[in-house]
């Protein structure tokens, strides 16, 4: 198969409850687009071969996925299937969108990315802290499954 997805949770975002208006529209806070930049430096110093980020149009979503893409000079999309809700079918259609690819990040939320990282991993219990970063390599297609490469906390991806 070839084809290696890393799903990056959103950064810390205001507090749900705290923000008043369209939850779609809530940004990272201060601190956690400082944390951010840390750590979208650390996923620089990994040298990962990516063709494209595609982001969850969601505000704090597409604040993280702007902050990574431009620390690695790589191309980013906004595409409506990372909303919450995103699962194994909505990634069918990714898949099929963007075939060629060899390497594709993907920023969205929870818990829709653990959930859908245990699925195709053969249903192991993951947990995406906000800012964590997952490598998973596609075995098949049809149905979509694959292997998880690794898991890296959101503390240890400031550090590298």
């Amino acid at each position: 198969m070839g084809l290696t997805l890393y799903f990056l949770r959103h950064g810390q975002a205001g507090d749900r409850e705290e923000w008043q208006g369209d939850d779609a529209k809530r940004p990272l806070t201060a601190d956690g687009k400082k944390r951010m930049q840390r750590e979208a430096t650390g996923i620089k110093a990994l040298k990962l071969p990516l063709t494209l980020i595609l982001s969850s149009p969601l505000t704090r979503a597409r604040q993280t996925a702007a902050i990574v893409a431009e620390v690695l000079g790589v191309p980013l999309t906004d595409d409506e299937r990372l909303v919450p809700g995103f699962g194994p079918a909505a990634l069918r259609g990714i898949l099929q969108a963007h075939r060629k690819a060899a390497a594709l990040m993907l920023v969205g939320h929870e818990p829709d990315f653990s959930e859908t990282v245990s699925q195709l991993t053969g249903g192991s219990r993951v947990i995406m802290k906000k800012g964590g970063l997952a490598a998973v390599e596609l075995d098949s297609l049809d149905p979509v499954r694959g292997s998880l490469l690794w898991l890296i906390p959101p503390k240890i991806l400031e550090t590298l």
